[in-house]
């Protein structure tokens, strides 16, 4: 099983490319496609899910050209996009009989199904309720149940814990975990502790480039022996954004705690400390994929 993607760009005017030349192989496991929002993410999953086109570059399921056989990767796909709508008045059970007509399957062989894609996520409860009634997490589980439905072998899933508590995201990322092992799963995200919880590959885009994909220990291994921690007063904090890439402050009695990346230590009372996700993501992007 792979999914190859070979040269993709995208572009949506003369000034903007969305996407340069972006070249992956994805086999069965979790990967976390990593980055700002603006970096191309979403566009690349469009064109995995084949909604859009690329303006250039090929994408290949299992050999075959989904450019011109799409249906051979959209009977074995579950989507579930950014901006997910639902029917408010529908019950779970309407609404998932709903997706299963326009995914072509038929809701009679699928009833069982979506109980048992309902009791996975929890929502055994909520068989009588409206959507409209559901919390952020409970509607993004909804989302995973109809993605689901076909039981996927790649499955794509777009920025799926924004807006989500922290015990909603916890037991999303433990859903995408159970979910893998004989299934590509796509994980597009710009939350690094949601990527450090689940992928097995870590893919960092940019500016609509692909700057490095990885295993997430030697991500971390790249950074080891260049994070440091200080404490500054607060009125230096300005000068020392200016001069050192920050990932992370924390306020004290005495001043502030900065967690800083660099190469060299940046002042002689900084110590160095283990590394860790966010570190490693950010010194990525800082330096153009160089590691």
């Amino acid at each position: 099983m792979l999914l190859e993607i070979n040269g993709i760009s995208k572009q949506y005017n003369k000034a903007a490319w969305a996407l340069q030349d972006i070249n992956l192989q994805l086999k069965p496991g979790i990967i976390g496609l990593l980055g700002p929002n603006g970096a191309g993410k979403s566009s690349l999953m469009r064109i995995l899910a084949t909604i859009t086109k690329p303006t250039t570059g090929t994408v290949f399921w299992n050999g075959m050209n989904i450019g011109k056989k799409p249906d051979e990767l959209r009977r074995v796909l579950g989507y579930l996009p950014q901006d997910f709508g639902v029917y408010p008045h529908l019950k779970p059970i309407e609404f998932l009989e709903y997706a299963a007509s326009l995914k072509g399957v038929s809701s009679r062989q699928t009833r069982t199904r979506m109980l048992e894609l309902l009791e996975l996520l929890n929502l055994q409860d909520t068989l009588k309720r409206p959507i409209g009634s559901f919390s952020g997490g409970m509607r993004q589980r909804i989302g995973i149940a109809q993605a689901l439905l076909n039981d996927p072998k790649v499955l794509i899933v777009d920025e799926p814990t924004v807006g989500l508590d922290p015990e909603e995201r916890l037991r999303f990322r433990s859903i995408l975990t159970d979910l893998s092992g004989e299934r590509i799963i796509i994980f597009s995200t710009h939350i690094v502790s949601d990527i450090e919880a689940t992928a097995d590959q870590i893919a960092i885009m940019s500016k609509g480039r692909l700057l490095v994909k990885s295993d997430p220990m030697v991500l971390l291994r790249s950074v080891q022996g260049k994070v440091w921690s200080v404490v500054i007063s607060e009125h230096e904090l300005q000068d020392a954004r200016a001069k050192w890439l920050i990932s992370g402050t924390i306020r004290r009695e005495d001043g502030l705690q900065l967690r800083i990346v660099s190469v060299h230590q940046p002042t002689s009372q900084a110590m160095e400390v283990s590394p860790n996700l966010e570190d490693a993501y950010l010194y990525v992007r800082h330096n153009g994929g160089e590691q």
